[in-house]
């Protein structure tokens, strides 16, 4: 049943209201002092897997800004780190895995294990889900309030990190398996398509309210290899969740897709997607139909560096976007040296928008 106190469920559920909802990408990050406290207490890895620091995480921007989502702290790769692909987060560098090469690679992941593996995440989500339906408290209005978000990487994000062993400008090695052994990267992205599916499952059956796809490299596809690897396996994703979980919304989010985001809309069957700051809201807004949610679209380094001019471009957004669902968050991440202050300032504009 829908809460009619949880204006993002409300928002998700197709229907518009003002002022609003906000959240943001890595709202649950260095820009808080309670977080840095927390990161010199273990590493990423270890925060993402310990449920009671996962939790405390998730939970730190609800208590200073009440958002009216709380994403779960954790991370895309921690799939592949389930299916057995070693993962480590060295500092300045990022991820770094072993990258997948051959059949021989990926036979070595075990899709079996992934639930054994991922219970810890799980039962975060089933600790959040009672703080944000009241039966565990941290401000029982501002909770009650609040849509907890599950969320995975997309297949083609996923695989790129797989591939490439850790983050890269142009991910090289991913389209030179793509175009010379299109077969085994099939295979990865099929077999990231099931687990990721099931993945999500889980995160629903555990307490979340709504899930989240980010495919954060999938702009870099030309047109053709979009459809295959981003626009295909998603509507496949979609499929399987809402076969089981019809009520629960869905966002995608295909970072730098551009003019590929209107063929996204309708080859995934998606009712809300995210939209990153380099696209034309406008021209957006009058092609794609008016039932579809919007989420995005601030420029995280407005934020960072002009919250005067980050204030107008909330108000021009959300003036523009009256009459369609629509969440107001960035582009992209909250940057690691954001003032605290200019998010109070993001905050308190939209609440006070008239």
């Amino acid at each position: 049943m829908l809460s009619t106190n949880k204006k993002l469920l409300t928002v998700l559920n197709g229907q518009f209201v003002w002022p609003p909802p906000v959240w943001l990408m890595r709202q649950a990050g260095r820009y808080l002092p309670e977080f840095r406290l927390l990161r010199q207490q273990a590493d990423f890895l270890t925060r993402c897997l310990t449920p009671d620091i996962a939790v405390e995480i998730t939970l730190q921007p609800i208590r200073r800004f009440a958002f009216d989502g709380a994403i779960l702290f954790s991370d895309i790769l921690i799939l592949p780190w389930a299916l057995g692909q070693d993962l480590q987060f060295i500092e300045g560098r990022g991820p770094v895995l072993p990258p997948i090469q051959s059949e021989q690679d990926l036979q070595k992941l075990n899709p079996e294990q992934v639930i054994e593996k991922t219970e810890p995440v799980l039962k975060a989500i089933r600790r959040l889900n009672k703080v944000v339906n009241g039966s565990d408290t941290i401000g029982t209005a501002v909770a009650q309030s609040v849509t907890l978000i599950g969320f995975t990487g997309s297949p083609f994000t996923v695989a790129c990190y797989m591939v490439e062993g850790g983050g890269s400008k142009d991910f090289a090695t991913v389209f030179k398996m793509m175009y010379e052994n299109p077969s085994l990267f099939g295979k990865i992205i099929d077999l990231l398509v099931q687990t990721t599916a099931d993945y999500l499952c889980r995160q629903i059956e555990a307490g979340a309210e709504a899930v989240k796809l980010f495919d954060s490299w999938g702009g870099l596809l030309p047109v053709m290899l979009f459809e295959k690897y981003v626009i295909q396996p998603t509507r496949q994703i979609v499929d399987i969740v809402k076969n089981k979980y019809p009520h629960i919304p869905i966002i995608g989010f295909p970072r730098l897709a551009g003019t590929k985001l209107q063929s996204y809309i309708d080859g995934t069957g998606l009712q809300t997607v995210g939209i990153d700051q380099t696209a034309d809201i406008s021209m957006l807004n009058q092609i794609v139909n008016s039932k579809i949610g919007f989420q995005g679209n601030i420029d995280p380094l407005c934020l960072l560096h002009n919250p005067s001019m980050m204030k107008q471009e909330i108000h021009n957004l959300c003036i523009e976007l009256k009459n369609r669902p629509h969440i107001l968050n960035l582009g992209h991440g909250v940057l690691p040296t954001t003032p605290v202050e200019h998010v109070y300032e993001l905050v308190n504009t939209v609440r006070n928008l008239k």
